[in-house]
């Protein structure tokens, strides 16, 4: 492979910060392992309530098959969305130990799985009923809204949640803006709200003995604690801990935008370079949206900063943002750190504006000379960010920065330029990295980016259990 072929540009500017050295926090694997187990301990003890209360007795006619199916399928679908809260209320163990990419895709499957088992619990409870009674099937779903306690509000959660599953379709996602999404998206709080009263009040299984009364509140309680503590108490007290305020606002490129806030006591939120904050920013409407962005340097105990792209409102008022904002932040969460390094020597891949956590990483991995090599792939010159500050921390502490320049290569799922096109994916990546399938992998970028670099390193040597990434995708 020439230059032409692919081709690299360093370019240099001597940092002058120093960053402040932290010990690296490994993310012990039992919190990943423990949570599992309690998630599928909670589904067990779901069903031994349904067996207690003669959901197997029941299945021997038609009519107690319908409505004893119906009544496990409501349990499980109960026991499922409040697992999806628990994954909404960004409790700092759970991000750590799953990732956000890891933590996402479970939310999602956990959730169509919690809304498909909801609407196999109507239909079959309905169906069960209306077959012994002299009401018929539409005079059982009028009798059940008017008459049943809690029905109607339980109705009213339900289209709240069908909301949020509708607009979580991945064609449907691409049409909303982010801001409108995430507003939508509340309301799976609302439709677990809401179905609250009905469980409580004419559930078999809530109702049977005291041990399932008290699991079911228990359980209620402790995901409204989590949301109530991680979702507003904890940001709200480091405010009031650290007293986060904006000391720079900075054009880093068209369309992107670095920002530096800096605080009291910042050493305490424990952050490493690569992981991400959620970001609220006190200047006004649109404060109460919280957007998730890295952090682009090492933080060193007085200051954070990140870098992002103008993708949507949130990200474009970075631009307006003044000295002196008061900022509110949850985190930090996300898996792309020095504590899930498995290997001495490292490959830092970032596309676009993913290079940013990449920049962190470079600055914040304790390194020797020759154990970092980072790829920075843009599409043109006029994309590279953070360029100069990446290469002269290269040169700084001896790691090897490439960029590569060009349009994607046409007619296949490349992290490639057209100008390597007659390359394989893996076989390009192991040209610039000739060591890659004896180093850990992180990569950040676009999606379809990501699992084309991904495939790649898989391609070249390189075991899932060492490639760190993390999507950002809603």
């Amino acid at each position: 492979m020439t230059r032409t072929e692919m081709p690299t540009r360093r370019t240099g500017r001597h940092l002058g910060a120093t960053v402040r050295a932290t010990r690296v926090r490994r993310v012990p694997s039992w919190w990943r392992d423990t949570s599992v187990a309690v998630f599928w301990a909670v589904l067990l003890f779901v069903s031994a309530l349904w067996v207690a209360g003669g959901g197997v007795q029941a299945l021997t006619t038609v009519t107690g098959a319908l409505t004893s199916t119906g009544r496990l399928s409501g349990l499980i679908a109960s026991a499922l969305l409040l697992v999806q809260v628990f994954l909404m209320a960004r409790i700092p163990w759970f991000e750590q130990a799953w990732g956000q990419d890891q933590l996402a895709r479970t939310h999602r499957l956990v959730g169509f799985t919690s809304f498909n088992l909801l609407w196999a619990h109507i239909v079959l409870i309905t169906l069960g009923y209306a077959a012994a009674s002299p009401l018929g099937l539409w005079g059982t779903i009028v009798d059940f809204t008017l008459n049943y306690p809690g029905m109607l509000l339980a109705i009213a959660g339900t289209v709240a949640l069908c909301m949020v599953v509708v607009t979580s379709v991945k064609r449907a996602r691409r049409r909303l803006r982010y801001e409108s999404w995430h507003l939508i998206h509340l309301y799976g709080y609302l439709g677990a709200g809401l179905a609250l009263p009905h469980q409580l009040w004419t559930g078999q299984e809530f109702l049977a003995s005291t041990a399932s009364t008290v699991f079911w509140w228990s359980l209620y309680a402790v995901c409204l604690a989590a949301v109530l503590v991680f979702r507003v108490g904890v940001p709200l007290a480091r405010m009031g801990r650290h007293r986060l305020r904006v000391i720079d606002v900075r054009h880093e490129a068209p369309g992107v935008t670095t920002v530096t806030v800096a605080g009291s006591r910042l050493a305490s939120l424990a952050a490493h370079g690569g992981q991400f904050f959620h970001w609220r920013f006190l200047d006004g409407p649109g404060w109460t949206r919280a957007n998730p962005y890295s952090l682009s340097a090492a933080p060193d105990g007085r200051t954070l900063r990140f870098t992002a792209a103008h993708a949507g409102d949130g990200s474009s008022r970075l631009a307006a943002l003044r000295p002196g904002t008061k900022v509110l932040v949850e985190g930090p969460y996300g898996r792309m750190h020095a504590g899930t390094r498995t290997r001495r020597k490292v490959l830092l891949m970032g596309a676009g504006i993913g290079i940013t956590p990449m920049r962190a990483l470079l600055e914040g991995l304790p390194q020797g000379r020759g154990d970092v090599t980072i790829v920075h792939r843009v599409s043109t010159k006029a994309d590279l960010v953070l360029d100069r500050e990446i290469d002269a921390l290269a040169k700084e502490r001896g790691a090897h920065y490439v960029v590569v320049e060009g349009h994607r290569a046409p007619g296949r799922d490349s992290w490639l330029p057209a100008s390597a096109a007659h390359l394989t994916d893996s076989e390009a990546l192991r040209h610039l990295c000739p060591d890659v399938a004896e180093r850990d992998v992180y990569l950040c970028g676009a999606p379809a980016w990501m699992d084309a670099a991904r495939n790649a390193a898989r391609e070249a040597g390189v075991s899932s259990a060492h490639i760190h990434l993390e999507r950002f995708a809603y």
